[in-house]
């Protein structure tokens, strides 16, 4: 079923840049009226003026999604401007590269408060004004290492399999009351999520792989947004992986350890 997009409300967390200022601007010109979160102020203002430029409706509100209280104050936000929420877009996130062995505890806790906890923050927000409406949908953005781990990234690879475990026991939790929940998963996308990442690791990763725009992974969320889906890869070909790691996980790591040695020499 194709839902009409048409005057529903979202809220977006990370909205500032990346991927959830794409997604915002993408789903305002779908009609949709949007309610972006983000810590940088300056940056949330610019998005909301764009939007509005062309005749979008956007809000915004200074969120650190690792502050309970801030996230319930953007769905509040959503509820004060638009009386509902119809979609919720978890995409506030951080990454690290470096080995499991040698990452600092505090970084790694930190990465779990970001990606994990603010997405529980947010669901825990945004549920009870989805029940009530007995409609809704939320989005994690989780990512195609939250399906199978690469070196590098082992944390934050399992804060994205905590996204991931999040939205499949939703799915189940909440499938009586109205709401759909997805998870959308994306490759490497030219964000700063890598230069921000290596300000504070060890490594400094470039994308790799197939690479996307911001702007391709937030149709792909319009698209989920349109015609809910429980999961969506948005390199489809990444769907084989993902089997063929269920299936024979030992083949995956010898496939992986070949890519993964020639892309990263002497990791």
């Amino acid at each position: 079923m194709r839902l009409d997009l048409r005057n529903r409300v979202a809220v977006i967390t990370g909205a500032s840049s990346g991927i959830g200022r794409a997604a915002a601007r993408a789903l305002a010109r779908e009609g949709v009226r949007v309610v972006l979160g983000a810590r940088r102020t300056e940056r949330l203002e610019e998005a909301v003026d764009a939007i509005q430029r062309t005749g979008g409706e956007a809000r915004a509100l200074q969120t650190d999604v690792t502050r309970r209280e801030d996230v319930g104050r953007l769905v509040g936000e959503a509820m004060t401007a638009f009386g509902r929420l119809d979609l919720l877009v978890n995409n506030a996130g951080l990454g690290y590269f470096g080995r499991v062995e040698s990452m600092p505890v505090e970084t790694a806790r930190h990465l779990f408060e970001v990606n994990v906890m603010g997405t529980l923050y947010g669901i825990q927000a945004a549920v009870p004004v989805m029940r009530a409406q007995r409609s809704g949908h939320i989005i994690n953005v989780s990512s195609v290492v939250g399906k199978r781990a690469a070196p590098g990234s082992g944390v934050y690879s399992a804060t994205k399999f905590a996204q991931n475990a999040l939205a499949e026991s939703l799915r189940l939790e909440l499938r009586e009351a109205g709401i759909r929940v997805s998870v959308v998963c994306p490759v490497s996308t030219t964000t700063e999520f890598f230069e921000i990442a290596a300000s504070h690791s060890p490594l400094k990763v470039d994308p790799a792989g197939p690479v996307y725009s911001a702007e391709q992974v937030a149709e792909v969320i319009v698209r989920c947004a349109r015609r809910p889906r429980p999961e969506v890869m948005v390199y489809p070909p990444a769907r084989l992986m993902v089997i063929m790691n269920a299936v024979a996980p030992r083949v995956m790591d010898r496939i992986l350890a070949i890519y993964w040695k020639k892309i990263r020499p002497g990791f």
